[in-house]
């Protein structure tokens, strides 16, 4: 080969690389795939114009005027990922109108298909299509009009608030099972402006929009933003005990805001006085701590007596959110943590007091990684009058894979251990990519309580997803196969159904889900070691021993909304007599050396009782921005065992309640 040929070789074999290299095609509309590249976009641009104008219901809206940030997707599919309306509610049409429009060749470059986002201007006389990318696709780009919807703070978790925006995402391939939520994972799937602008009354004068639509002071500038919001929880009711009513009194401020692009703040005081059902109020002064405290406020935290049979409970939350990288938010606060895509969880659930925790949550390819290492609060063990109460530590990790865009496969990994006079915070556990089960071990079996878990989430339909959890504590391989009850096979299984927009009725969501712990899981030879956090479950609120079976159907039309909920299981107490005082594995906080025997142990085993538990809950959202709620309820709790029980009676309760309530946080009242 001589030099010329060399040569030419040489520049065709680079010409060819860099024209593949370069290669980059525009998406192909119908008919359009005849043209030069050139036409081809024009062509693509044209088409989709003209076809989403006859479909959309002109008629209906003659006044609207929004634009649409939407992607042509590498499927070939058009999806909408951001609407800025007017106030009209239209959010919905404009997706129907591109649902209507059809499939066609995706962009391709370096001759692989690519997502390409474009925005929509509405009207006809003014619409115009361009693209908003060349070949990357970033939707946390997309710009908000209240600076909270793009920042890394949470949205406050409210079990009511997330089935309303989880029927967002039932389609796409998130991961769900992490709350709350930080808002700027949210923003490609969910467009709050919207929302809030559907749900607005529009009120002109300053009292009517802070009272109906908007935070109640406001500052914000290109490099900074702040909201300060006063917040209430005020209830007045009756239960059919001796007491002449219910209330609770909470008066609240809360501040939350943003400093640049990247860290995000909140912190929350909570003042409040209540007293509640009878129920309620007596299992609160049962789990009171072992000093300095008259009560512990199932939900809340450590109370004084108040008046007559009530409570005083103090509470505050608080957190910082950095977003160290795109892939990666660091967050440090006092407050709470839920894992799940139940209404219950057995990994970690809200049920119990805040704790001061270390957050970090990183996201790449189809992974979502969770460490979180908290300070916790054993308030069952004596120490001086002096000193506080004694301190106990839990590190634990959760990983999230979209196996594929239907199924999800969650790990989950935990470990809790106690403050002793040579062992405070074991660094090893600060390893965010360690075993926690292989360092327990090599520390001794007594050192900690570890636990392993599984979860398994699938999407069945569009508007259906089934979802799983299996939280093992301990398990001999050897009994479990004989098969004879043997006491240290713990663990604990959930099973459950979401059905969003039921039966084709929008914003109709039911939900059915199934609990089963077996007895004494959760707990540990060493009782401050146990799964649990200011004599509160960690977990499941009815702690082990127990089946139970709750059916959820929610309903919400513009402001009003409706919430039934049923709850009906079996769960094992000890007897605690003078002549049995066993543990029968139904209370976390007592050492399993107490248990009543080594084999035949079973679910529900003890002092069996049957609870039945409804809930009717009828509102109206008085302020979506700070999710203030006016709310009435209907409690109806039956309780039955076949030996009196010390706390709980043997009876039928029923509760009714009136309130005016931010709801930002879950509070239950079904154990």
């Amino acid at each position: 080969m001589n030099f010329k040929q060399l040569l030419s070789g040489t520049l065709l074999l680079v010409y060819s690389i860099f024209s593949y290299a370069q290669s980059e095609r525009p998406p192909l509309y119908p008919n359009c795939e005849k043209d030069s590249i050139a036409i081809q976009k024009q062509c693509f641009i044209a088409h989709v114009t003209d076809d989403f104008y006859q479909n959309f219901p002109r008629e209906k809206y003659p006044k609207a005027s929004f634009k649409v940030v939407f992607s042509a997707t590498k499927e070939g599919r058009f999806e909408v990922l951001f609407v800025k309306s007017d106030g009209q509610p239209i959010d919905r049409v404009v997706r129907e109108t591109f649902s209507k429009l059809p499939n066609f060749l995706p962009a391709t470059y370096d001759q692989h298909p690519i997502d390409q986002q474009y925005v929509l201007s509405y009207p006809k006389n003014e619409t115009q299509i361009t693209p908003l990318t060349a070949h990357t696709s970033n939707p946390k780009s997309i710009p908000t009009e209240n600076p909270l919807f793009s920042s890394s703070l949470q949205l406050p978790f409210s079990h009511e608030t997330y089935r309303n925006l989880d029927a967002f995402e039932t389609n796409l391939q998130t991961h769900t099972s992490v709350k709350p939520y930080i808002y700027r994972s949210l923003l490609p799937h969910i467009n709050f402006d919207t929302i809030q602008q559907q749900l607005s009354l529009h009120k002109t004068s300053w009292w009517g929009r802070k009272f109906w639509d908007e935070n109640m002071l406001i500052i914000e500038d290109s490099n900074y933003w702040f909201h300060l919001d006063p917040i209430a929880d005020l209830q007045l009711g009756k239960d059919n005990s001796d007491q002449t009513y219910t209330y609770n009194n909470t008066r609240a401020l809360r501040v939350e805001g943003g400093l640049g692009k990247k860290l995000g703040f909140s912190s929350t005081l909570f003042e409040s006085q209540g007293r509640f059902a009878h129920y309620f109020n007596k299992y609160a002064r049962a789990i009171a701590p072992i000093r300095d405290g008259y009560a512990v406020v199932p939900g809340r935290d450590i109370a004084k007596n108040y008046n007559e049979n009530g409570f005083d409970y103090p509470l505050t939350t608080g957190y910082l959110s950095y977003q160290a990288l795109e892939e990666l938010n660091i967050q440090f606060g006092h407050d709470r943590n839920f894992i799940g895509d139940g209404y219950r969880s057995l990994f970690l659930s809200d049920v119990g007091a805040p704790y001061t925790f270390l957050k970090f949550t990183t996201n790449f390819w189809k992974i979502q990684y969770t460490n979180i290492w908290t300070w916790l609060r054993d308030v069952t063990t004596d120490t001086d009058t002096n000193e506080p109460y004694k301190r106990k530590y839990m590190a634990l990790h959760y990983l999230s894979w979209n196996a594929t865009k239907k199924l999800n496969i969650g790990l989950f990994e935990s470990v809790i251990w106690a403050k002793t006079a040579d062992r405070g915070f074991d660094v090893q556990y600060l390893n965010p990519v360690i075993f926690y089960r292989a360092l327990e071990f090599s520390n001794g079996s007594k050192a900690g309580n570890a636990m392993l878990g599984l979860s398994v989430n699938y999407q069945i339909h569009k508007d259906i997803k089934l979802y799983s959890q299996f939280v093992l504590d301990e398990l001999t391989v050897k009994e479990f196969v004989k098969n004879e009850g043997y006491w240290a096979n713990k663990y604990g299984l959930q099973f459950g159904a979401k059905y969003y927009h039921a039966f084709n009725i929008p914003h109709l969501f039911l939900q059915a889900e199934y609990n089963m712990v077996r007895p004494y899981t959760y707990s540990h030879s060493k009782p401050e070691i146990n799964y649990g956090h200011v004599n509160q479950p960690l977990a499941h609120l009815w702690g082990s021993n127990f089946k139970e079976f709750t059916l959820i159907a929610d309903y919400q039309k513009n402001r009003w909304f409706g919430n039934l909920k049923l709850t009906s299981g079996i769960k094992g107490f000890d007897y605690n007599s003078d002549t049995d005082s066993f543990s029968y594995g139904g209370d976390i906080f007592r050492t399993y050396t107490d248990r009543n025997a080594n084999y035949g142990i079973t679910t529900g085993q003890g002092n069996k009782a049957l609870i039945t538990i409804g809930e009717l809950k009828l509102g109206y959202l008085v302020n979506p921005a700070t999710n203030l709620k006016l709310f009435g309820s209907v409690l109806v709790r039956n309780f039955n065992t076949p030996t009196p029980d010390p706390v709980f009676e043997n009876k039928t309760s029923t509760w009714f309640n009136l309130g005016f309530r931010t709801d930002i946080t879950n509070w239950y009242f079904d154990f």
